[in-house]
């Protein structure tokens, strides 16, 4: 099991190595500019389309605009805006929190052009419900199934490991250090939850995720503007260290901007997926009358989840300064810093924290999976075993060691990635004409409503 658990690591230190990651932020940039920096002129829009009252009801899809928004964000804020961002100053300073902001700048390009794609590109079942995602656009848009097939495949099996198994498995063992609460106990729980929620498919699914992201984010992100708001005086001296860090002289010397960046942008990644493909799975079931619009939505994901959400773990870390004894890592030192400053609430606070957006990833990433495996079988009538199955892997990942499963998951999951990659370049065309279509349709709305206001 050593051998096995030390061959994985090597594995998954190649497949996340720099080519992935400077493929990943390459395509952001590169669809950046072709798309001539639309997160920078229409995040505005992009939000208020997300969380206006009058969402789509009559096009085609199964769930609305801002359910489809939930669902992407239930499966992308997760561990990593706790843990993950953790372990990215712990390995490369505060500078690498520099690093993740510019990742998702970028990111938000292709985030947009990847949700644009499927619902180009995605099909609708016997049953009215849709079907769409990478191994769609890589089959019917770049005309190349067996990527599609690679995708689903990865796709189908990493949804076991860091979309299950391994969030099940933080919750148990948070909830057992926190509260004393036996793993079992909890594993029962949360599998229970699970399978209520995922059994009835999307539109439980978005239903679910609509009420619970908001409150979990809100609940989240409050605790966090309290330590902001009562140490006011700490954040510019936090902004100076990232910033100092980032591409200082330091960082520079001693030959570790590398790192710095290396860390910054992979768990940048780790964190809001953009690149992975996994959230236009779910922005494929969204109601939309152009493909355009629903890219505009999905955009705001990457915005939400890590400038917003990671950047409040961030500043508390760095604000705290306890990262650097060197002494605490990952949900440990996040839970340390936050109590630093509120005291006993803190650790609990990072808990319950933890609790809702695991629990969360779970059952965003059922969906992703199901997606996968119904490409690759060919049919839905399965679905409900896959479902099943992957109720039972919440179980057995919270009483479970999962070293192994999280290393040969995080391998799935980076490879998901190239195709994905492949397909976002090699249709960036149809991106570009789906958005010249979507800001026509923005300034003619804008007109329209001039004449009769």
């Amino acid at each position: 099991m050593e051998a096995l658990e030390k061959f994985l690591g090597e594995v998954s230190g190649l497949v996340w190595g720099p080519p992935l990651l400077i493929l990943l932020v390459g395509t952001g940039i590169y669809l950046t500019l072709r798309l001539g920096g639309i997160q920078f002129r229409l995040t505005g829009y992009s939000l208020k389309l997300a969380f206006s009252k009058n969402q789509d009801t009559k096009s085609k899809g199964d769930i609305s605009h801002f359910q489809s928004l939930m669902t992407a964000m239930a499966a992308t804020v997760g561990t990593g805006n706790i843990v993950g961002v953790a372990t990215a100053v712990v390995l490369g300073g505060p500078g690498a929190i520099f690093w993740m902001w510019l990742s998702a700048i970028f990111g938000m390009a292709t985030k947009y052009a990847e949700a644009v794609l499927a619902v180009k590109y995605r099909v609708q079942d016997d049953d009215g419900e849709m079907s769409g995602g990478p191994m769609y656009y890589l089959e019917r848009g770049l005309k190349q199934k067996w990527l599609g097939v690679l995708f689903a495949l990865f796709g189908a099996v990493a949804a076991f490991g860091i979309g299950n198994m391994v969030q099940s498995n933080s919750v148990s063992d948070v909830v057992a250090d926190t509260f004393g609460i036996n793993t079992w106990i909890t594993g029962i729980v949360l599998t229970v939850f699970t399978a209520l929620v995922i059994l009835g498919g999307i539109k439980s699914i978005g239903k679910v995720t609509s009420l619970f992201v908001p409150i979990m984010v809100a609940f989240y992100l409050a605790a966090g503007l309290i330590v902001m708001i009562l140490n006011f005086s700490l954040i510019p001296d936090a902004f100076a260290t990232i910033f100092s860090q980032a591409f200082g002289n330091d960082a520079i010397a001693g030959g570790v901007i590398g790192a710095i960046i290396r860390y910054g942008v992979a768990r940048g990644v780790f964190s809001n997926e953009a690149g992975l493909g996994s959230a236009p799975i779910a922005a494929a079931a969204a109601k939309t009358d152009m493909p355009g619009r629903q890219g505009l939505v999905s955009m705001t994901q990457v915005f939400l989840d890590t400038l917003i959400v990671c950047s409040i773990t961030g500043l508390t870390i760095v604000m705290a300064g306890l990262y650097e004894s060197g002494d605490l890592e990952g949900g440990a030192l996040t839970s340390a810093s936050f109590e630093h400053f509120i005291g006993g609430f803190g650790p609990i606070i990072v808990t319950i924290g933890l609790v809702f957006f695991a629990a969360s990833t779970i059952i965003g990433w059922s969906y992703y999976g199901e997606k996968c495996f119904q490409y690759l079988v060919g049919s839905k009538k399965l679905n409900i075993w896959y479902r099943v199955l992957f109720v039972i892997a919440v179980m057995i990942g919270s009483v479970s060691s999962l070293d192994v499963v999280w290393l040969f998951s995080d391998v799935m999951n980076g490879l998901m990635a190239f195709p994905n990659l492949i397909g976002l370049l090699g249709l960036s065309g149809v991106v570009i004409y789906e958005t010249k279509r979507i800001q026509e349709k923005i300034k003619e709305e804008k007109a329209e409503k001039r004449k009769t206001a």
